[in-house]
């Protein structure tokens, strides 16, 4: 039985593709660059805001300046309008409610800026006790590093065996591979599973009930 499980945020608990999408779309529109459709959004999430940012300006645009500037208003924007679209996917809540009965612990472990990932998951679990709740923090690198990997079991000693991580993308199963623990890729989410396969994922699932059997 594994003992801790591990989950990426967006793509893999909750579908937050519209309110991210509609967050970046402001911050271009304010400083008058052209704008994308929502479906163009999934490849460009998985690196945190920054990434997420630089990859939507255009090319002669993505200065480091202009980045943060852009980020200040994507953050405006996105914390007074991060509940709007965003949902769990079918069976989440079903499965953190059986983990929970089955006593294995839990965490988060995500590239979105800490205070949303504290927020969203505080709304849409709020009877969930998580051993810890990981975004994006300075000073820590983001994922592929798994620092946030080793943080999480500093503050859970687990053996790593005894762990699995869950995610949506390649960044994910890469974050999963260099932590040294069993990654596990989910299709419901941002990413194809071409890509989870292509990163070498330990399984991959198409639906949260499937999790169950991996513990």
């Amino acid at each position: 039985m594994k003992q801790l499980v591990i989950f990426d945020l967006d793509g893999t608990l909750l579908n937050t593709i519209e309110d991210l999408g509609n967050a970046t779309n402001h911050a271009l529109r304010e400083n008058g660059y052209p704008t994308h459709n929502l479906s163009s959004y999934p490849m460009f999430v998985g690196n945190g805001v920054s990434k997420l940012i630089e990859r939507a300006l255009p090319e002669d645009a993505r200065s480091s300046s202009n980045v943060m500037r852009l980020r200040n208003d994507f953050m405006r924007y996105y914390d007074k309008h991060l509940y709007d679209a965003t949902i769990p996917y079918t069976g989440i809540p079903e499965l953190i409610g059986e983990l929970k009965a089955r006593g294995i612990d839990m965490a988060v472990a995500s590239n979105k800026y800490q205070a949303a990932v504290t927020r969203l998951i505080g709304h849409f679990f709020p009877d969930t006790e998580w051993v810890s709740i990981c975004g994006q923090v300075e000073g820590v690198p983001v994922k592929p590093d798994p620092s946030v990997i080793f943080g999480i079991l500093a503050e859970r000693p687990t053996p790593k065996s005894d762990v699995l991580y869950v995610g949506d993308s390649g960044v994910d199963m890469e974050t999963a591979r260099r932590a040294c623990v069993m990654s596990v890729g989910v299709t419901w989410g941002f990413r194809p599973e071409k890509e989870l396969r292509e990163t070498y994922a330990d399984h991959i699932v198409s639906d949260p009930d499937d999790i169950l059997d991996l513990l």
